[in-house]
């Protein structure tokens, strides 16, 4: 691949006009000039650089044989160990953000902030349990006014917390309380422009720049009263509310999300103001972490070093809350980004204290150790756009008894480790598997397991044990054991699980010709005992790393397995087996969990999971899989939710409504529901939703399909049978399915 330098400052791609069709296809670079030379006896257009630097940039070509090079993107300091990236440090208030202190742990409040009294105790509450900054929701005169009373309060009790006044829509307002808080959240999606229509606008040169100029003009007095009295501000885009113009010219994407926040950040930068961090929230884990990175790449092109606020937002509730939270905030975390974190959860605040800490302390230990493998060349692996490594998945060869295509699911696979006892009672065993049961026989259902591991075989004269396996297989199940089991108790059909020395060693070949394996790697192996993998027919991979408190990287490791089957052109499907120490709580389960493999999987790195723990309930374990799957966007086997975490502008009691609606549409797969407390992120945010329930007035509600409201004012009480007539009008209902 041809490569070349340029300076690497570059302005903005205006997407408009360039002629290049770059504004879809090329998310990582922005434009502003080209100019054709002579590079290596070729002539190729290169990005000219408006604003000329010392930092040197690599060029690649945009795509195989493109005539335009671009810069080789750098999103964080090294894909292969966890290097925290270098920032200036942020003072919000007596607390320092950046990469030389913690990483940061903060909430938000629930109450209402004209009620001072019930602020104050809950600011109280959060700080007591170990937050490091709260966020108040500020969204008019009354709730700015008693604001002064809030923090006066806190300081006679000796709570110096920093508080964050939370604004959309109010500029005056955020003026305002810049008098007494420590920092100002602005989102750039609503601060200065109206609320987004989803309309798809026209602007000419001049529009835009009159926008741009309206959004200066609208800034400039916070920015200049927060640089006087020394506030904090952060500069947080929601992938739900973009506005109309930067949806019209970038699309609802991550890269108008960074367009978006940059908007404001460079008029921080031409007022000489820097005591300011970003962040990038979506409900989307996968759409999160591309944004983020953009960012990312973005700053390292500019030679900026800004901070960074990490959050997931709607989570949730419970373990789906706590997953997504792991899979985004995780993901970033391993290649060391990020510098305060918020799990947003549909809880009480204090409770997400307690998560967000086993997160940032996830990503200190990662990067104070630099968790990592040896250096290598990664060539293969997408950063800023979502595009599955799909391994092939299991044909059925000539002569073969049973049916193993089932052993794998196209849309991600959930493996479980079982033991004999489970066998003495085949029934249970059968519906512990999730499999529907028809005249005690197991069949596959939508969130049935695929296959399972089973590392003692029952004994030659155990039929009973032996025929609940058969069945299982008859089904389309894979059952794996290792090998010295089926060498000695040899079960028909079973799959065999290897590691590389009995590959290499040949021990395998007294195994029944044609016989299925499974293949057990850790990813750090020389390449020259990986070479083995190319002279066999594995069924699948399981990336098998040790679970300890070395310095090997989980994900740097199965990065590096992935980049060599890649550039071999080996396209074995690849399972994340992951072995949880005895007694891990379950909160530290599931986001570990989502912080290894979901890290893995939102770059569309592996075909599914095999997670053990061996005293963990099993219903849990294989839940947790499923709802791992489908948290990075794979495998949809329940209702998705959308669901904000509450704040005072919230106009019902969010946790109650929550599990009421949970209770009653569950059970439907494929159906996406967003539940909102207000309309500040109501529309927007459910970009990804079918169907929403969203607050509109006190008492009243209103429903949307996709993006569009087709209820209004409904009364509370009858909402949530509402919401259910409206997805049954739409064709997505089902009856819940009767327990036998």
């Amino acid at each position: 691949m041809a490569t070349g330098a340029v300076p690497a400052s570059l302005m903005t791609l205006k997407g408009r006009s360039n002629g290049l069709g770059l504004a879809k296809t090329s998310d990582f670079v922005k434009v502003s000039d080209l100019k054709r030379v002579k590079f290596q006896r070729t002539k190729v257009f290169v990005i000219k650089n408006s604003n000329p630097g010392s930092d040197i940039a690599e060029l690649q070509p945009a795509s195989e044989g493109s005539p335009l090079l671009v810069p080789v993107q750098k999103y964080c300091e090294s894909t292969h160990k966890t290097i925290r990236r270098k920032t200036r440090t942020v003072m919000v208030g007596n607390v320092a953000l950046g990469s030389d202190h913690p990483i940061r742990i903060q909430t938000m409040t629930t109450t209402d902030t004209k009620d001072v009294a019930a602020t104050v105790e809950q600011v109280m509450q959060i700080a007591d349990r170990g937050a490091d900054i709260v966020r108040i929701t500020v969204q008019g005169k009354r709730e700015a006014d008693a604001c002064f009373e809030i923090k006066n309060t806190l300081v006679q009790k000796n709570y110096n917390i920093p508080l964050v006044a939370d604004i959309h829509f109010a500029p005056s307002v955020a003026l305002r309380v810049a008098d007494c808080f420590d920092k100002i959240r602005v989102n750039p999606g609503n601060f200065a422009d109206r609320r987004a229509q989803f309309e798809t606008l026209e602007y000419t040169d001049d529009d835009y720049q009159k926008e741009l100029e309206h959004i200066e003009k609208v800034f400039v007095p916070l920015v200049e009263k927060c640089k006087k009295y020394g506030r904090a501000m952060r500069i947080g885009t929601n992938h739900g509310s973009l506005s109309d113009r930067i949806m019209s010219y970038y699309g609802d994407s991550p890269r108008g999300m960074v367009e978006s926040a940059f908007e404001f950040a460079r008029i921080c930068r031409k007022l000489d103001y820097h005591n300011f961090v970003f962040s990038m929230k979506a409900s989307n884990p996968v759409i999160m972490v591309q944004a983020y990175r953009l960012l990312v790449a973005e700053m390292y092109v500019q030679g900026w070093d800004y901070p960074l606020h990490l959050g997931v937002t709607e989570a949730g509730e419970g373990e789906d809350g706590r997953m997504k939270s792991a899979i985004g905030i995780g993901t970033l975390l391993q290649d060391g980004l990020g510098d305060t974190i918020r799990v947003s959860l549909t809880e009480p605040p204090e409770e997400e204290i307690d998560p967000c800490r086993k997160l940032a302390n996830l990503g200190m230990k990662a990067s104070q150790i630099q968790q990592g493998v040896a250096p290598f060349e990664e060539k293969h692996r997408r950063y800023f756009d979502f595009q599955r490594r799909t391994g092939d998945l299991p044909a059925q060869k000539e002569g073969e008894e049973v049916d193993y295509r089932g052993a794998l699911h196209r849309d991600g696979s959930v493996l479980m480790s079982v033991t004999l006892d489970q066998l003495k009672s085949p029934e249970l065993f059968y519906k512990s598997l999730a499999a529907k049961l028809v005249l005690g026989m197991p069949f596959k259902d939508l969130a049935t397991v695929d296959s399972i591991l089973l590392r003692e075989l029952p004994p030659a004269d155990d039929k009973d044990a032996r025929l609940a396996l058969k069945r299982l297989i008859d089904v389309s199940m894979g059952v794996i054991t290792p090998l010295s089991e089926q060498l000695t108790k040899p079960l028909p059909n079973a799959m065999v699980l290897v590691n590389l020395n009995e590959l290499s060693t040949g021990v395998y070949k007294l195994l029944p010709e044609g016989t299925r394996l499974v293949v057990s790697v850790c990813g750090d192996e020389s390449y020259e005992e990986l070479e083995v993998l190319k002279s066999v027919d594995a069924t699948m991979i399981l990336h098998d790393l040790p679970y300890s408190d070395g310095k090997t990287g989980r994900v740097h490791a199965a990065r590096r397995l992935f980049e060599y089957l890649s550039e071999n052109s080996l396209n074995f499907p690849v399972l994340h087996h992951i072995h949880f120490p005895k007694g891990i709580p379950r909160d530290d389960l599931v986001i570990s969990a989502g912080a290894n493999a979901g890290a893995l999987l939102v770059d569309g790195l592996g075909d599914g999971l095999l997670l053990e723990a061996p005293d963990q309930d099993f219903e849990f374990l294989r839940n947790t899989s499923f709802n791992l799957l489908q948290g990075c966007r794979m495998r949809n086997t329940k209702t998705e939710y959308v669901s904000c975490p509450s704040c005072g502008r919230t106009l019902f009691d969010l946790q109650v409504i929550s599990a009421e609606i949970r209770e009653k549409t569950s059970h439907l797969p494929g159906v996406s529901i967003a539940i909102m407390g207000c309309i500040v992120n109501g529309p927007g945010e459910m970009a990804d939703a079918d169907f929403g329930y969203v607050g509109g007035a006190p008492g009243k509600i209103d429903l949307y399909v996709g993006k569009t409201v087709v209820k209004r004012a409904i009364a509370m009480e009858n909402a949530t049978d509402a919401l259910i007539q409206l997805i049954k009008d739409h064709g997505r209902w089902v009856d819940p399915p009767v327990e036998e």
